[in-house]
């Protein structure tokens, strides 16, 4: 494995010291700040193969910091990490740009895990992402995505998505027809490979479809394959849309 170079910013020092411990037993190597401006500074001017971010920091916070990576660093993966549950919806809405989140009390194994998943995710769209990416624009009837910006609109309307609706919506709409199994969504898009936890994808298709449906219960852009998940329409199932 490369040598890794993660960027830490948390300001409880039991915490840090843990993740220090055990990712570099991993054979990553670790840069930790405990302010957030100093933070956002060090993340701006280095070069990093994932960012694990606490949500509340003395200077500015996780939000803040996280949007402004987003406006000049749009590759680098981000974990947030949060200390009370209720704040994952905060995250989510605020629509941060952060990959990942995990909620303080965690164990060792489910930071691991994530981090993986992670990087997994990051070798699967080097190797399988690469002509979606290269199109930079993909449109479906009045649907369109403007990958390099991140950006979605519906008949020129910007829609708003959180960072998981996203990759769901770019991983669907980049293979029009193909049918992906609610496992293979979580093992694509979260990292998870756990049975039981198709609910979150469920739950998350539902948000995205009342996002860029005109009628959610008929969807025309994404389709339930019943036994199976969900597809992407075919470019011809949208040309009356």
């Amino acid at each position: 494995m490369e040598n890794l170079k993660v960027l830490l910013i948390e300001d409880d020092p039991n915490i840090a010291e843990l993740i220090d411990i055990h990712l570099k037993d991993l054979g990553y190597e670790l840069e930790h700040e405990t302010n957030g401006n100093s933070g956002l500074k060090k993340a701006l001017n280095g070069l990093y193969s994932l960012i694990i971010l606490d949500l509340m920091l003395p200077g500015k916070d996780g939000i803040e910091i996280c949007k402004e990576l987003r406006k000049y660093n749009k590759e680098v993966p981000v974990l947030m990490l949060t200390a009370k549950s209720e704040e994952i919806d905060k995250v989510i809405g605020f629509n941060t740009g952060a990959d990942d989140y995990l909620t303080k009390p965690f164990s060792i194994a489910e930071l691991i895990a994530r981090i993986k998943a992670l990087f997994r995710r990051i070798e699967i769209d080097k190797h399988s992402g690469k002509d979606v990416q290269e199109k930079k624009i993909l449109q479906y009837g009045k649907l369109l995505i403007d990958l390099e910006n991140r950006r979605v609109t519906i008949d020129g309307a910007k829609v708003d998505l959180t960072v998981k609706e996203y990759e769901l919506l770019v991983l669907f709409a980049g293979k029009p027809g193909r049918s992906f199994s609610r496992m293979e969504l979580l093992n694509l898009i979260w990292g998870y490979q756990f049975s039981g936890y198709e609910h979150t994808v469920n739950s998350h298709i539902n948000r995205l479809r009342n996002k860029i449906e005109k009628d959610p219960a008929n969807p025309q852009y994404i389709k339930t394959v019943w036994g199976i998940g969900y597809r992407f329409a075919e470019p011809e199932e949208l040309e009356n849309d």
